[in-house]
């Protein structure tokens, strides 16, 4: 290579100066401006002040909500649940502008407004290109009018005879424990959240839904908690002969076992070896899925699933009204254990014999770690009473279990100390009923206080069952005391309650629909 030959040089090199593009002026400000870039001899400015990229796009809209059950309405029926300032309600107020698809959006929010002042006022960022090259950005407001609208489930909820299916609940006994247990679960699961009525019936309640599908659900949650039996019918309403289409209201009736927990049960011997070989005098010591069993005398347990009881039912024995008090004399515990249960040698007396006769009873139970000589325990009399069973007579005629019947069956412990109306640091929800022409007699009203006290109290002798509910903690405040009262039923009531099972605060939840914002002011 030749270091002396010449290099070729451009024009702009020998000149100093580099090549731009051709400049014009602005035909309406002047500005300089590119000429080979500018849109319409406009610069970016003039384009801003006389082009506007989001006409056509509404600048006003109107957003219906229905106040029964807190749903927008999304065009042309459908109604969804947003809550204020949420990406789903950011999302319907952008569908209900018409033009918007046109234009690139580029950022959206929503700016803040007064709650009562039913204006939902949100800001667009919207992108387009206005020529060859030239893209344009510009932001604006949309200020929207809320609007009160029923949705269609809530008008039918307030008409009487629209629903569309109907579910059944019923369960033959003389009393309400299965349902309020039963009640506490649909609440705390919100499985009654598509009802659009429930009412109250002499042997349990009926749930109305508006669509079969909703029904179906609704009997899926209560196989999933309880045992029951399913049978279906429909009626035709309407029929159309041109279409072909029909209508039908659909009713499903849902029975539940009649046995209960804590209820004393007399099993067939056939199903008795069926089910592990257990002895069949035995006690329902939970309702789940299946019926749980108990032998109190082995703490043997078997599970009785609601094909196999419903293939051939049986009654229980006796219940929790016949349940009489019981007073440990004297208990010896064994070496045989099972859980929470410990198998142990009581000798009890009844409470009502006490100053009266002298008998007592020998018998064995699965209470010996909660029980103590002195304590109280609630128990089956079964020595000289008379039940009308078929099947326990067959059970006192066999050579194999004849001769296991015990005098008493002791089902759980009792606090007779405890107060009656004493006050509870947490409560239960209860769910809205429509008790139509139902209305409890003054004697009724008192048998069901009397019902929810029980279960009440089982709430708080039992942890496995205090952990399927929801407990919420209590809100009433305590009544102020006269300072200047004798505080002598205060030192008389004093260690009442002691040894009375309570519920501890880490198990309650915050009720946050009894909460309530009052202004204080000085």
């Amino acid at each position: 290579m030749d270091l002396d030959a010449p290099v070729p040089m451009s024009m702009a090199q020998l000149t100093g100066t580099a090549r731009t593009g051709a400049t014009i002026l602005c035909c309406n400000c002047g500005a300089p401006i590119d000429g080979t870039a500018s849109a319409g001899a406009l610069c970016y400015d003039c384009i801003k002040s006389t082009v506007d990229i989001s006409q056509g796009i509404q600048r006003d809209g109107v957003l219906h909500f229905c106040r029964d059950c807190d749903r927008w309405l999304m065009p042309p029926t459908s109604w969804v649940s947003a809550a204020p300032e949420s990406r789903e309600l950011l999302s319907l107020c952008l569908k209900r502008l018409r033009n918007l698809g046109k234009v690139r959006i580029i950022d959206a929010r929503f700016i803040w407004t007064e709650p009562h002042s039913r204006r939902i006022k949100v800001k667009i960022t919207i992108q387009d290109a206005v020529a060859d090259g030239v893209l344009m950005q510009q932001s604006f407001e949309v200020v929207y009018v809320v609007a009160n609208q029923q949705c269609r489930e809530c008008q039918k909820s307030f008409t009487a005879n629209v629903w569309r299916a109907a579910v059944q609940v019923r369960q033959k006994v003389t009393h309400k424990r299965t349902f309020l247990f039963l009640e506490q679960l649909i609440l705390k699961h919100q499985a009654h959240r598509d009802t659009i009525n429930i009412k109250e019936e002499r042997d349990g309640i009926d749930f109305y839904f508006a669509q079969k599908n909703q029904a179906e659900a609704f009997m899926n949650f209560l196989k999933s908690v309880i045992p029951v039996n399913i049978k279906d019918s429909r009626h035709l309403i309407s029929h159309d002969t041109h279409t072909g289409t029909k209508q039908y209201k659909y009713s499903y009736s849902c029975e539940i076992v009649p046995i209960c927990r804590d209820d004393l049960v007399a099993l067939p011997l056939k199903l008795a070896k069926s089910i592990g070989n257990i002895t069949p005098l035995v006690l329902c010591h939970r309702i789940g899925t299946s019926l749980n069993l108990l032998d109190p005398n082995t703490l043997q347990t078997a599970d009785v699933s609601s094909e196999i009881y419903w293939r051939a039912p049986f009654a229980p024995l006796a219940g929790a009204p016949e349940m009489c008090e019981f007073i440990i004399m004297d208990i010896e515990p064994t070496n045989v254990r099972k859980g929470k249960w410990l198998l142990s040698e009581v000798t009890v007396a009844r409470a009502a014999d006490l100053g009266v006769n002298d008998n007592t009873y020998f018998t064995r139970t699965h209470l010996g770690n909660i029980l103590h000589p002195g304590d109280s325990a609630m128990g089956y009399m079964l020595g000289g009473s008379n039940f009308n069973s078929s099947m326990l007579d067959d059970i006192e005629a066999s050579r194999t279990y004849g001769s296991t019947i015990p005098d008493v069956l002791l089902v759980k412990k009792h606090f007779p100390n405890r107060r009656k109306n004493r006050r509870r640091n947490w409560k239960l929800k209860r769910m809205a009923k429509d008790e139509g022409e139902l209305l409890p007699k003054a004697g009724d009203q008192a048998r069901q206080e009397a019902e929810y006290e029980a279960f009440l109290r089982d709430v708080e002798e039992d942890e496995e069952l205090r952990a399927a509910l929801a407990l919420y903690k209590s809100s009433k405040k305590s009544k102020p005391q006269d300072p200047d009262a004798m505080s002598i039923a205060e030192t008389e009531m004093t260690g009442v309650d002691d040894d009375a099972p309570n519920v501890g605060m880490e198990e309650l939840l915050d009720d946050f629909d009894g909460l309530a914002i009052q202004d204080q002011r000085a």
